[in-house]
């Protein structure tokens, strides 16, 4: 599986990509802006297409940003510093997707993001975060009492940011979802880095987690069979990762699970048996088990790596 489409919803709006040839179709606040340049374009040419802009929109009313190819990603840093900087402006902005590119634009492995803290803390009342791509991505644990929702899809996603996420203070999150990738790709996380997040110390709102996409889906399943975050959960989300009958024995044997609404573990190589223990053993709650895979000479993989 690749990332083959581009979104074409963002925080419940619908994305609309911003042409400085074409007047604004839509007022500011009714869309997610895509700002995207072509393969071959610089990062000079992405801070000029930001300035035309917010020249044809009234910068106070955008709502939200989803930020695609900014020029040579591949090896120019994400444009953390010119977004934070742009705060003053930006002064309604509650939601950021940076790096929503698609697999011929650049693969999810190589889009060069950078420390996303910044972003954070120039913008205070911002309340939902995606970061696409991990390589030398960094975060540095923080407090921000709006962010409700923060995602960050990765091929391999570094121990250090797992461990900087559970170090955050985030007392209005709701949905947190890492996708821990493989250790080809720079996934180095193991279970411990995940202890504060299991713990749930500073994520007392936290309804929806997921961690997916996980080489390492069957230890984090064993992990969660009694980590305290379970309980308050609506929405587990194993999903894309490598997760087998060791770690569906071991969600079965662990906590209850029937508090869920939805239990989704699409993308598995969970045998018959087990699937069917799961959906029986969890009769009220919706079990995701689509795309069975069968490993390969031994060797499972992830949904998405490369």
């Amino acid at each position: 599986m690749t990332i083959s489409q581009s979104r074409t919803e963002f925080a419940g709006l619908p994305v609309v990509d911003f042409d400085p040839a074409v007047p604004a179709p839509t007022p500011a606040g009714a869309a997610a802006w895509r700002l995207s340049l072509d393969y071959d374009s610089t990062a000079e040419e992405f801070a000029g297409l930001v300035e035309s802009f917010l020249a044809a929109v009234d910068p106070a009313q955008v709502a939200a940003l989803v930020v695609g190819q900014w020029g040579e990603e591949y090896e120019t840093p994400a444009p953390i510093e010119l977004l934070a900087g742009l705060a003053p402006r930006l002064t309604g902005l509650r939601a950021l997707f940076l790096g929503e590119m698609t697999f011929d634009e650049c693969e999810i492995s190589w889009i060069m993001q950078g420390d996303v803290t910044p972003l954070l803390s120039a913008y205070p009342g911002l309340e939902i975060l995606w970061v696409r791509g991990a390589t030398e991505l960094a975060l540095r644990p923080v407090r921000h009492a709006a962010l409700r929702e923060f995602a960050i899809e990765a091929g391999g996603l570094p121990a250090a940011v797992v461990r900087a996420v559970g170090g955050c203070d985030l007392p209005a999150l709701e949905w947190l979802e890492l996708w821990l990738g493989t250790d080809d790709y720079g996934g180095d996380a193991g279970v411990d880095d995940l202890a504060e997040i299991l713990a749930g110390g500073r994520l007392p709102a936290l309804r929806r987690l997921g961690l997916r996409n996980a080489q390492i889906a069957d230890e984090v399943a064993a992990a969660l069979a009694t980590a305290p975050v379970v309980a308050r959960l609506d929405v587990l989300d194993l999903s894309l990762g490598t997760l087998s009958d060791a770690g569906a024995a071991a969600l079965l044997a662990g906590q209850p699970l029937g508090h869920l609404r939805r239990l989704v573990l699409d993308h598995h190589y969970i045998g018959a048996e087990l699937a069917a223990r799961l959906v029986a053993e969890l009769p009220d709650v919706a079990v995701y088990l689509a795309d069975r895979e069968e490993a390969e000479d031994g060797r499972r993989y992830v949904a998405v790596s490369e």
